[in-house]
């Protein structure tokens, strides 16, 4: 079985690393903080001190972090981990992050005599856990064919989207939908609590209606909650959007709403912060109004109730 290097310990890497320990996966993992590491190599992880320590360590080495400079950081520098990639080990990018960045990346990876896919995934920290989230993978078929045993311990559904890079494109554009959703709930829910309706009453009828989603099913619970705790802040929305209308300019497209989603995130940022979680930019709304978007019954945070199972491919209709 390879031995599997994971670095990038944060809400979501620690998560999918969790995963690979229990799994029984010979897993090799490092963090700048070193608490972020302690309960894994508690559960059976290993722990070393550097990205070049881990990368000689290890078959394959998965980065998730925060922002393409962080992970130029780790590849690159004097003890990083391009200096300790071998002949036929392999790096997966699982980062939200550019596509130019992955290529430029990926480039020196081969160099090495290794091979790179970008494996962003999709679906929330409560399926990180669980190992129910969603992978897309970009890189060759023969690429994915070696790692499709390993992302199907990650995560539920995958889904080989092309060549490398093609995944953290694919990656930002759901990202970007997801955003652009959580602002038309948060306008949805405000109004409700605007005009007088039940909020417990009104979560259902968006649930059970085509005015239905994947973020109005999980974020608007957090919402109403008061929590409003999705694992996931501000400055990650911000860049995320940034780095989906980046990709539109590059290919000579101006996106109108795309801009006024970047806008509210801007405010809500000057607001509140860049590190509040990102489903409280309905505090806006509420501050505006002089409303509270509030119900009882519902969740501090997401659980995922599903059973973990290995995944499998997503077969693409042709």
């Amino acid at each position: 079985m390879a031995t599997v290097g994971f670095i990038g310990l944060g809400n979501v890497g620690s998560k999918l690393a969790g995963t690979l320990v229990r799994s029984g996966t010979p897993t090799v993992v490092l963090d700048r903080n070193p608490g972020a590491m302690t309960p894994l190599v508690a559960a059976g992880a290993s722990a070393v001190d550097s990205p070049v320590e881990l990368a000689r360590a290890c078959d394959v080495v998965i980065t998730c972090l925060p922002s393409p400079a962080v992970v130029a950081e780790v590849m690159e520098s004097h003890e990083g981990v391009l200096a300790g990639l071998g002949a036929g080990d392999i790096w997966v990018e699982m980062s939200t992050t550019d596509a130019g960045e992955v290529l430029r990346l990926g480039a020196l990876v081969a160099e090495r005599g290794a091979a790179a896919a970008d494996c962003p995934v999709s679906g929330g920290c409560h399926r990180a856990a669980t190992g129910n989230i969603s992978i897309f993978a970009g890189c060759d078929r023969s690429t994915f064919e070696q790692l499709l045993p390993l992302l199907a311990i990650l995560g539920r559904r995958v889904l080989h989207t092309g060549e490398l890079g093609s995944a953290s494109k694919l990656k930002v554009v759901t990202n970007y939908l997801a955003t652009a959703n959580l602002l038309a709930v948060t306008e949805a829910l405000a109004s409700c609590a605007k005009v007088g309706l039940d909020l417990g009453i009104a979560y259902e009828a968006i649930a059970a209606s085509s005015g239905t989603s994947f973020v109005h099913e999980t974020e608007s619970q957090v919402i109403l909650n008061g929590s409003r705790d999705i694992n996931f802040t501000m400055d990650l929305v911000k860049k995320d959007v940034g780095l989906f209308i980046a990709m539109a300019q590059e290919a000579g497209m101006e996106l109108e709403l795309a801009s006024l989603v970047a806008g509210v995130f801007d405010d809500g940022i000057d607001r509140y912060g860049p590190r509040e979680w990102s489903p409280n930019i309905i505090r806006r709304l509420e501050d505006e109004y002089g409303i509270e978007v509030l119900a009882p019954g519902f969740p501090p945070e997401m659980v995922d109730e599903e059973p973990e199972e290995l995944g499998g491919e997503i077969v693409v209709r042709r």
